[in-house]
């Protein structure tokens, strides 16, 4: 059975995501400032959440969905500035919180549970501007409409692109938690690094509320 989309296309599409995930973006500085707040297992959970909420972005394009948000400046003003929000409030909370981060790192305070972090990460993911645009404008691009299964193939590219997100993302939040380790021994370091990530979650949420459309 032909493949669906051509491997010239399949390598076209997956360099081009590439070049977009590799530079930070709202996703990644998300889960580098969770990482730096909660921790590696955070991070990673923070990942599959973006991920999840990342395709679902794909899955709405295939239907049609993503066209119309391209489209209604009202639609995406909304969903931006609701992410916006979001990043600023967690941001906010992460300041606040930043002196109770020794004790969460040594077991003594309370921890965020899984599905929590999960979701958090999955409401970035699906706010996220800059792979909004992306999916809306790009992928469509590098469908074969002459081969049909046009939905099928949109969702083939989504998912390869979510994989390099998920290697990049889980890179570059194993990193930012490994740099913790070294902040974790002492409260000060870690309270420092605690405000620091909100503040990053913040100014991240001024900046998605800033970013226009591509038109």
């Amino acid at each position: 059975m032909r493949s669906m989309v051509s491997i010239d296309r399949l390598l076209a599409f997956a360099a081009m995501s590439f070049l977009l995930i590799v530079i930070p973006g709202p996703s990644v500085l998300f889960v580098v400032g969770r990482a730096l707040a909660q921790g590696r297992r955070a991070a990673l959970t923070t990942v599959v959440g973006n991920t999840l909420g990342a395709y679902v972005l794909v899955v709405a394009v295939a239907l049609g969905v993503g066209s119309v948000v391209e489209r209604s400046a009202v639609v995406f003003t909304t969903l931006k500035l609701v992410g916006a929000a979001y990043l600023v409030h967690l941001g906010v909370k992460a300041v606040r919180q930043r002196r109770s981060l020794h004790a969460a790192f040594t077991g003594d305070g309370p921890v965020h549970g899984g599905l929590r972090t999960l979701w958090e990460g999955f409401a970035v993911g699906v706010a996220n501007p800059k792979t909004i645009v992306f999916f809306a404008a790009v992928l469509p691009q590098f469908v074969d409409r002459e081969q049909g299964h046009v939905a099928w193939q949109m969702l083939l590219l989504g998912l390869i692109f979510n994989v390099i997100a998920v290697i990049s993302d889980s890179v570059w939040g194993l990193a930012a938690a490994t740099a913790r380790t070294w902040f974790a021994r002492s409260p000060r370091r870690l309270a420092m690094v605690g405000g620091v990530g909100g503040l990053s979650m913040i100014g991240l949420g001024v900046t998605v509320a800033a970013t226009g459309r591509a038109d």
